[in-house]
């Protein structure tokens, strides 16, 4: 009698973990394809089914770390400004952004989408294979090129709506970042290129910042020698100005 209960027992107790991992299984699929913004949702529903589950506690950490890994990506989508030209390893915008995130408490994996010399129209093209990552936010820093090749404002404009387009279909929260032209380029041009990302943020109600050289743009101390890449001094400024409007991005990501 005592041997047949133990062994039904242990019968039972094979059942009920075989049924629980089947949920958790369940459970950490439907989560790994939910938006970021509804993930602390699903958790909720998840820590229910684990309250009233006897699932092993190995399979519960299992879960639970699975889901400490899924940290919001963020990419920034950018020319020479972002991929960091002349600048030691690890001192890029994107990386210096990503340290002063972490210090406030925004556990944010960041993806340096950068390629020195891009135009707007490169960062169309290659748009695909920047979202590999499967980025729930982005930062856009394009423009710059175009406007030392004297490119069209409307082309360019054309481009960044196409991506801002792109972005948002896929559910990406974006930050833009403006460029200016310097006054030498004729006063008509210069205001129709800086007009372009003011239209481009009310269109498509995303973040704005208006300009990110600003404050490091024709400043000796905060580029390198060629004038027109900031230093380690230079990227510093810019991601603390920036910080700001990444933090509502990202609180806007979790809402």
């Amino acid at each position: 009698m005592g041997k047949e209960y133990v062994r039904n027992m242990g019968a039972w107790d094979g059942k009920v973990k075989g049924i629980g991992l089947m949920v958790l299984e369940f459970c950490y699929q439907l989560f790994t394809f939910a938006e970021f913004r509804n993930r602390r949702v699903f958790w909720g529903l998840i820590t229910i089914v684990f309250a009233g589950s006897a699932i092993p506690p190995i399979a519960e950490q299992v879960i639970k770390s699975s889901f400490a890994a899924q940290r919001p990506v963020l990419m920034v989508l950018g020319d020479s400004l972002v991929a960091g030209h002349g600048l030691p390893q690890g001192e890029a915008f994107p990386a210096i952004l990503g340290q002063m995130l972490q210090n406030d408490g925004f556990d944010v994996r960041i993806i340096n989408a950068g390629v020195s010399g891009d135009t707007t129209a490169g960062g169309l093209a290659r748009l695909d294979w920047s979202l590999a990552d499967n980025p729930d936010a982005a930062i856009i820093v394009l423009g710059g090129n175009d406007l030392l090749r004297g490119l069209d404002p409307s082309a360019s404009f054309a481009n960044l709506d196409k991506i801002i387009k792109r972005l948002k279909a896929r559910n990406i929260a974006v930050l833009l970042a403006g460029m200016q032209a310097p006054r030498n380029f004729g006063a008509d041009y210069a205001d129709e290129f800086d007009a372009i990302y003011q239209r481009l943020a009310n269109r498509h109600n995303v973040l704005f910042y208006p300009f990110f050289l600003d404050g490091v743009a024709l400043q000796p101390m905060m580029n390198l020698a060629d004038g027109m890449h900031p230093n380690q001094a230079g990227i510093s400024h810019i991601a603390i100005k920036i910080l700001p409007q990444v933090k509502r991005l990202l609180s806007n990501m979790a809402e």
